[in-house]
């Protein structure tokens, strides 16, 4: 078949699939990523209620089942309820009938399927695009991709928190058991073995088993002792009775472990299928039922024991009132699933100079500090609390004087700099104003002057549709009596390619893998494709909602604009040598600018630089001196 021939098959078959798929467009297909050549990748709208992000679902298809049949299984409701990233990939190293081989070869991190899998949970989870929570990392599958799935799972319990195996044989089983009559295993044992040194994350991992009741393919012996070979694995014990699972009329059974470790499912009806619920269709696909997908939402995000579920403390009308140069800070604190163990209250002056620190232990309701004597000055005064957990609320900042008002002098701006991505440039930075009339912080782009939102003495400002190139935007801070300081901040932008399909190929931006959907999006149109940085040395061209994509590989020298940099200070914005930024603040703003990170709790977490992970000296208010030469790596010290 000549090339022309083979992409207009590509592109009707892929016509006939995405006729009747629902919210068509969402999916990107047959992706090169993590070491497989087609992976199906559905991203919702969404974000998980619980955690931080998206979750991630790797489902594995059965064999003889192309991964095509997952686009009519309903996974898409699934993706948007839970906020969940969806993957199917196409086994590299099939075994006959095209199955996951699960019983031929190595069964280790490094080999085969099992090294893809891994490369494909973390390559996605480190994708800011897909936004996805690393807590919340799983894998699915029906038939030899159940036993792989759950072998992949023993293997890498660190990736993937859960595991929802379909119809599978045990692990370590042969292909005859898969056919033929039960075969015994201990599941326990070989998940312990295959997880080697990483064993101990299977303290903190969940499983889901299931079968169809109709199954006459698998022999469904296998659904008690994969339920409890994992339970064995967690050492859970089975709660008494079942329960019984229902959605749109269907139902199911459902036997639990303790601590809702493993769940053991029994689909009413359904046959060697994945069950898919109500109008799922296709290839050993299964309508009959429950969604397994839908369940194996809710089943995670209640279940995970990495999930980090704690809320941390809000606070409310603080409020900071001065009498002879005391300034007493007063507010309401609570949480709604913890103790409230501390809070704390920081001021300093318009130098950056910490005057006063004072932290005090406080249950929920209402608290008041005060200060000791200050002299004349203008004053920030940040106040949060945490947790006994160590949650930290958002920290809430105000401004008071002490002491006569000064002159009308107008604001000041500090600590300029800007982050781009695609035809978008940010702008943030500080504005102080000693006579706290200030009226706005714009920014004024090439092609629009936007409006700052302004939170505390920190502003931000973002403009789109940029033209490529170098170019200055000018950030001007005003205040009620209409005096004003400007200063400008330059950067750079990335417009894009705009070219037909053909001739994106050719440039290679894109290849022949996500054809059909670039084909039936734009034909023979030119349309617009952006780089952008999908890891620390990948870049990817993408159209504006990445559902035309190329392959990930080196980023092109033209891509400065999409790696966050052209960072530059304005007046007091930090001190630049040639492509040098150099700012020096405290630990806290660092962190806020994007600078630098923190962990531990927040009264004496440790920080360190972003990019070089240099520990910063010092706590919250400490003052470290950082530089950069490329916007994205900050190291400590000042410019070479």
């Amino acid at each position: 078949m000549n090339q022309f021939n083979r992409i207009n098959t590509v592109v009707l078959v892929a016509l006939m699939l995405l006729s009747g798929a629902a919210m068509a467009g969402s999916w990107q297909n047959n992706v090169s990523v993590g070491g497989f050549n087609k992976v199906h990748i559905y991203t919702p709208d969404t974000q998980s209620s619980v955690g931080n992000g998206r979750a991630l679902l790797v489902v594995l298809h059965g064999c003889t089942q192309s991964i095509d049949a997952y686009l009519t299984a309903n996974l898409e409701d699934a993706a948007e309820e839970y906020g969940m990233v969806i993957a199917v990939p196409d086994a590299m190293n099939k075994a006959g009938f095209s199955c996951w081989s699960y019983w031929q070869g190595t069964r280790s991190r490094t080999a085969g399927d099992y090294k893809n899998l891994i490369s494909l949970a973390t390559s996605l989870s480190g994708n800011s695009a897909y936004n996805i929570d690393a807590d919340q990392v799983y894998i699915a599958g029906l038939s030899s991709g159940a036993a792989f799935a759950n072998t992949a799972a023993c293997i890498a319990p660190d990736v993937f928190a859960g595991m929802g195996i379909s119809a599978g044989p045990s692990i370590g089983t042969s292909s005859s058991g898969a056919i033929g009559s039960c075969e015994s295993a201990n599941v326990a044992l070989r998940c312990e073995q295959y997880a080697g040194s990483y064993s101990g994350f299977l303290d903190t991992q969940v499983a889901s088993i299931a079968f169809g009741d109709a199954d006459t393919t698998v022999d469904q012996c296998y659904n008690r002792q994969n339920a409890e070979g994992m339970a064995d694995v967690y050492g859970v014990d089975e709660l008494p009775g079942s329960n019984v699972v229902t959605e749109n009329g269907r139902t199911a059974d459902e036997y639990l472990w303790e601590d809702n470790r493993v769940s053991m499912l029994w689909f009413n009806g359904v046959d060697h299928a994945w069950s898919g619920g109500v109008g799922a269709s296709g290839s050993y696909i299964n309508g009959s039922n429950i969604n397994y997908a839908n369940y194996l939402g809710q089943y995670f995000r209640d279940n995970n024991p990495r999930i980090d579920r704690n809320t941390p403390p809000e606070l409310s009308n603080v409020s900071v009132q001065e009498s002879n140069g005391v300034l007493t800070v007063t507010g309401n604190v609570s949480d709604a699933d913890n103790a409230v163990q501390r809070l704390d209250v920081h001021i300093r002056d318009t130098d950056d100079n910490q005057v006063h620190l004072n932290t005090t232990a406080v249950a929920s309701g209402t608290f008041s500090v005060t200060s000791q004597p200050l002299p004349d000055a203008l004053y920030f005064v940040s106040v949060n609390a945490s947790d006994v957990d160590g949650a930290i609320s958002e920290t809430v900042t105000t401004s008071v004087r002490v002491g006569p008002a000064p002159p009308d002098t107008a604001p000041e701006l500090d600590n300029l700099q800007v982050t781009t991505a695609a035809q978008c440039a940010t702008v943030t930075g500080e504005v102080f104003d000693i006579n706290q009339n200030l009226a706005s912080v714009t920014v004024a782009f090439s092609n629009a002057t936007v409006t700052a939102s302004i939170s505390g003495n920190l502003f931000s400002a973002e403009g789109c549709n940029l033209p490529g190139g170098s170019q200055t935007a000018t950030v001007t801070a005003t205040d009620t009596t209409n005096l004003a300081s400007s200063d400008p901040v330059a950067f750079v932008i990335d417009a894009g390619q705009t070219a037909t399909l053909d001739e994106h190929i050719s440039a290679g931006r894109l290849d022949y893998t996500n054809y059909s959907n670039c084909y039936l999006e734009y034909s023979s149109a030119p349309f617009k494709l952006d780089e952008v940085v999908v890891s620390a040395s990948q870049c990817q061209w993408q159209d504006n909602d990445a559902s035309c994509v190329g392959p990930q590989q080196a980023c092109s020298t033209n891509n400065g604009g999409n790696n966050g940099g052209g960072d530059n200070g304005g007046d007091n914005g930090g001190d630049t040598h040639n492509d040098c930024a150099e700012f020096s603040t405290a630990n806290y703003y660092h962190k806020v600018a994007g600078r630098a990170y923190s962990t531990g709790n927040y009264f004496a977490p440790d920080y360190f630089a972003q990019g070089s992970n240099t520990p910063l000296s010092g706590s919250t208010w400490g003052v470290s001196q950082l530089y950069s030469t490329d916007g994205e790596t900050w190291n400590v010290g000042v410019c070479p």
